[in-house]
């Protein structure tokens, strides 16, 4: 199957598409750093990287027509900084909301499915009338917004297609699936809320839904203070251990829906050695950041949980995301393998930029494992729409 993947940073959604089988006609990328790491590891031939077709350029220049045609899938983690928390929150008037843009490659590819993905951001309700307006350009793709129209009047002119079920519109059409992810709940350590909008072009009569989660922080409790499990596995004593939490109290006596327990930081990085340890020498990415200090509002993640959403930024970031706390109260940053880790990319992914602009394109970056398991769902679902025809 064949995919195009638009705004690919380090290509942490690509890899996951790639491990789904997709073959990537085309990987758009403007920023030159995250394409030097997306070489680095073409040069290194790593598995699945080595044959992207790679194009450093803005995506609203590119010429979709040298791509090809019957396209399977097209994959965009669409800029985020106007819709995020951190951002200035300027939204559809933010000269980097490069959502038209992505329509533009709709309309050109005609893909049989498309996948993109966002900040939590988009969902608050100060940007509902726009997330709503996202949704309908692409269930029409083809009602264009005309020449000097502002967004709201053509989200309108949608709005009636919309209402009527699409009664008069001959045109391309998606049915569109969106959903507001956890991470955690598929097996990343991470709590990293993204929204998703999975489509499937209409004609292939396809319905869809996304996959059922895997994982569970009550799960995760139980295998910790109810069977111990969680501290055999790793080998932590208990004078080791951090203090058990009040919210066990709520599953004592419940159901745990076969779920497996949520990925923590320690699980992610249980083969790793200590980076100022000797052992550490030798291994790519792996190098120890010197000056984390905890303070209010900046407490960095806990070993034993998920990470907290790891963000496109430094030591500044907000909350400490790309801090590790001990259960001893220390702290230090996380490397950039550790970082990788978390986003699990493979081992074997190379950064070859500064901690600051690695630890940006990790932060930037569409967890692996999700990207895969939402990947692998897509194609199954068009493999089967084939063999009905």
């Amino acid at each position: 199957m064949t995919s195009v993947e638009l705004f690919a940073g380090a290509g942490g959604l690509a890899l996951g598409i790639s491990q789904a089988g997709f073959t990537h006609e085309a990987v758009i990328e403007l920023d030159h750093d995250a394409c030097d790491t997306i070489r680095a590891n073409k040069a290194i031939k790593l598995k699945y990287v080595k044959d992207w077709k790679l194009h450093e350029r803005d995506v609203k220049t590119f010429d979709f027509g040298s791509v090809g045609e019957d396209i399977d899938l097209l994959a965009a983690g669409v800029p985020c900084q106007p819709w995020s928390l951190g951002g200035k929150h300027r939204g559809y008037e933010d000269e980097r909301n490069l959502f038209p843009d992505t329509i533009r490659a709709v309309l050109a590819l005609k893909p049989k499915a498309i996948v993109l993905e966002n900040v939590k951001g988009l969902t608050r309700q100060s940007f509902a009338n726009y997330f709503s307006y996202i949704q309908f350009m692409l269930e029409f793709p083809e009602v264009r917004r005309r020449q000097n129209e502002d967004w709201t009047d053509h989200r309108t002119r949608l709005e009636k297609y919309v209402t009527s079920r699409g009664k008069g519109y001959g045109g391309l059409r998606y049915n569109v699936v969106p959903k507001l992810v956890n991470a955690a709940h598929y097996g990343v350590p991470q709590k990293r809320e993204r929204v998703f909008l999975v489509c499937f072009r209409s004609d292939l009569g396809i319905k869809w839904s996304f996959p059922e989660e895997t994982h569970s922080e009550d799960a995760l409790l139980a295998s910790q203070w109810i069977t111990g499990e969680y501290w055999e596995k790793h080998k932590v004593a208990i004078k080791y251990r951090p203090s058990k939490p009040a919210a066990i109290g709520r599953i004592m006596n419940g159901e745990l829906f076969g779920r497996q327990p949520w990925m923590t930081v320690r699980d992610a990085l249980k083969d790793l050695p200590d980076p100022r340890s000797k052992d550490a020498r030798g291994i790519p990415n792996h190098v120890y950041q010197p000056g984390a200090k905890p303070y209010l509002g900046h407490t960095g993640s806990r070993l034993d949980e998920p990470a907290k959403t790891l963000k496109a930024g430094d030591h500044g970031v907000p909350g400490g995301e790309n801090m590790i706390v001990f259960p001893d109260g220390s702290v230090r940053y996380f490397t950039v393998r550790e970082g990788a880790l978390i986003q699990t990319f493979p081992r074997g992914f190379l950064f070859g930029s500064s901690w600051s602009e690695n630890m940006r394109q990790i932060g930037n970056a569409v967890p692996v494992r999700l990207a895969e398991l939402l990947a692998r769902s897509v194609a199954g679902t068009l493999v089967n729409a084939q063999r009905r025809d």
